[in-house]
């Protein structure tokens, strides 16, 4: 029996997708595992890996063309099994192709928008969206390369990164490094107000947080943390280990929240209707910055992981996150996430439930501060951390039982190497 391969489903909410480009051609062979496509959602673009060992004997997507999650996109025939084409061809309903999505239009939805805007100073950006994937925009953002100026070869003169290295290659970085600067351009008395389309990634982002906070009654919880152990611990780990497997402290915080879950399993939880979803899996969502917005990667089954091992899952899923290489396994099933903002020296926050889960940690910076230790001023090192949590899940008491179980186990951070 040849095998289907339909639009992959990456997140709850996800209704279609889009095949940027087909890795492999019809006619050409593919071994199970190998990148077969890559396709866009909401959130990234994805490479798409084949199920089985075979022939692709037919494409039913083209290239550029939106379709509905489920949808086949191609049909893979095993080695030496004959498939007539035509006939699975004649049996797929034709499909609509989506040419330009609705957001990435602003002009025609102000036209038919309630509101009027003054045309007089109001600039709309008629060539200002940018077709670039995220890999290409991330290395012209590194060239200090203006990537308005780069001619795209991708679908509708999408920008690759193939793109960015012919320029670069062509001279293009030095005209670009050598162009005056923008904070060195005099700085306009009047400036015309600019509207700038949401990415898909945004319009994701948009509507999730508010469904979030507006169906999902939250409450918060704050803690803080005696860090110093951990500290020293993970100084003594990394001493041992090269660049590369070295441990952050956010790791023994993903352990620590991994196997506090186990106990309060009402926080590792999905409301639906009128129960309660209790994951059996901690699967743990990590909150990544993006060009664009934020991914959630996830290291599943993180209670039963060594803390090397978390580390090195989120390094490489991270990287491939920013590189908008990610794969499916990489962004789905979440149970519970982790925002941590300490890299970028915030003390504290409050962060919005990624649905459908119940509960989100939002962590700080570890920090050296002046403490009361034995009724004498010393210092050390504090962590804050805050959970937001559904009260139609969970309440007050038990948040504040996992927020003291959580603490406890960073400040006693050898139990999490047993």
């Amino acid at each position: 029996m040849p095998e289907f391969v339909p639009m992959p489903k990456l997140g709850f909410d996800m209704a279609e997708g889009r095949l940027v480009r087909k890795v492999v051609q019809e006619g050409q062979s593919i071994k199970k595992g190998e990148i077969l496509a890559e396709v866009e959602t909401d959130k990234a673009t994805v490479e798409v890996e084949a199920y089985t060992t075979g022939t692709v004997v037919a494409w039913l997507v083209d290239e550029n063309q939106f379709v509905p999650i489920g949808t086949h996109m191609v049909v893979i025939a095993a080695p030496g099994e004959t498939v007539d084409v035509a006939t699975i061809k004649s049996q797929i309903p034709k499909l609509v192709v989506s040419e330009v999505e609705p957001s990435q239009n602003p002009k025609s939805e102000l036209q038919t928008s309630n509101f009027k805007l003054q045309t007089s100073n109001v600039q709309l950006p008629t060539s200002d969206f940018l077709r670039i994937s995220p890999i290409a925009r991330r290395m012209s953002d590194e060239l200090k390369i203006d990537a308005r100026s780069i001619t795209g070869t991708g679908p509708e003169g999408r920008i690759t990164k193939k793109d960015v290295e012919a320029f670069a290659k062509s001279g293009g970085a030095a005209l670009a490094a050598s162009a005056p600067s923008p904070a060195a351009a005099a700085v306009a008395v009047t400036a015309e107000d600019r509207i700038v389309p949401l990415t898909k990634l945004r319009q994701a982002i948009a509507r999730r947080m508010v469904e979030s906070k507006t169906s999902i009654p939250h409450f918060y919880v704050t803690t803080e943390v005696d860090m110093g152990a951990v500290i020293e611990l993970r100084k003594q780990l990394n001493g041992l280990v090269s660049e590369a497997e070295k441990i952050s402290v956010n790791d023994f915080v993903l352990k620590a929240a991994a196997l506090t879950l186990r106990d309060y399993p009402y926080l590792n939880a999905s409301f639906y209707g009128n129960s309660v979803i209790q994951h059996g899996h901690v699967n743990m969502g990590i909150a990544v910055a993006v060009n664009g917005g934020l991914l959630t990667i996830v290291v599943k089954d993180c209670d039963v992981k060594s803390v090397k091992m978390i580390a090195a899952e989120a390094k490489a899923m991270a990287a491939r996150a920013r590189d908008g290489k990610v794969k499916p396994n990489d962004i789905e099933g979440s149970t519970f996430t982790v925002s941590n903002l300490g890299m970028f020296e915030v003390d504290s926050f409050t962060a919005i439930i990624n649905p459908p889960e119940a509960a989100i940690l939002a962590v700080g910076a570890a920090k050296e501060v002046a403490v009361v230790k034995n009724g004498s001023l010393t210092t050390g090192w504090r962590m804050k951390a805050t959970l937001s949590a559904d009260h139609r899940v969970t309440d007050g008491a038990e948040a504040a039982q996992f927020m003291q179980a959580f603490k406890k186990k960073l400040e006693e951070p050898l139990r999490l190497l047993i």
